[in-house]
């Protein structure tokens, strides 16, 4: 069952803990779902996403999705955070896994709210990252990785708030020199 997007409900109708019906009540002014006998409200959040922004000269890295949602569109490496991971920890595995490189984080970019994956609704937390060793090879879902000069992007990118944080990145370096060289992408 899908959920409608910006619906407080979320898809279950029984629960998770006794499979009594849940019924609706309204807990802080909003509809969500409630058992009555365990009383517990089930608040329908976004699931956290962290990923990286890695940069050599003025292109940006790219992987291209293996998977379902979008396959074959383009993303930043990005990923869910597992339950015992922090979203640093995240975006640098998530990185990893898909590119092949080692990085680090060197600061927050940005982050985004994700209401265009048909899996869930996420915040995408991306981070400005270094490379640290490792050779560009596509691995996990990805089915390649790649440098893209940042003016040149593929059309076809997965989701909103990667298509966004792209964007954030343009005009980033739209205000300032980065010490462009175009021709200084790696892949």
């Amino acid at each position: 069952m899908s959920v409608v997007p910006g619906s407080s409900l979320g898809p279950f109708r029984y629960c998770p803990l006794c499979a009594a019906p849940l019924s609706v009540t309204h807990a802080e002014s909003i509809p969500r779902r409630f058992c009555e006998p365990c009383g517990r409200v089930y608040y329908h959040n976004p699931v956290p996403a962290a990923g990286g922004v890695v940069r050599d000269g003025e292109c940006v890295l790219l992987v291209r999705r293996r998977f379902p949602p979008r396959p074959g569109a383009w993303t930043l490496p990005a990923g869910f955070l597992e339950y015992f991971e922090s979203p640093e920890a995240c975006a640098e595995r998530e990185v990893q896994e898909e590119t092949g490189l080692s990085v680090k984080i060197d600061s927050l970019f940005g982050v985004y709210a994700g209401h265009d994956d048909p899996r869930q609704t996420a915040v995408l937390i991306l981070y400005h990252m270094r490379t640290t060793g490792g050779v560009l090879t596509p691995g996990d879902d990805a089915i390649e990785a790649k440098f893209f000069p940042l003016s040149q992007c593929p059309e076809e990118i997965a989701f909103q708030a990667h298509r966004q944080a792209l964007g954030d990145l343009r005009a980033l370096d739209d205000a300032g020199p980065r010490g462009k060289d175009v021709n200084r992408c790696a892949g």
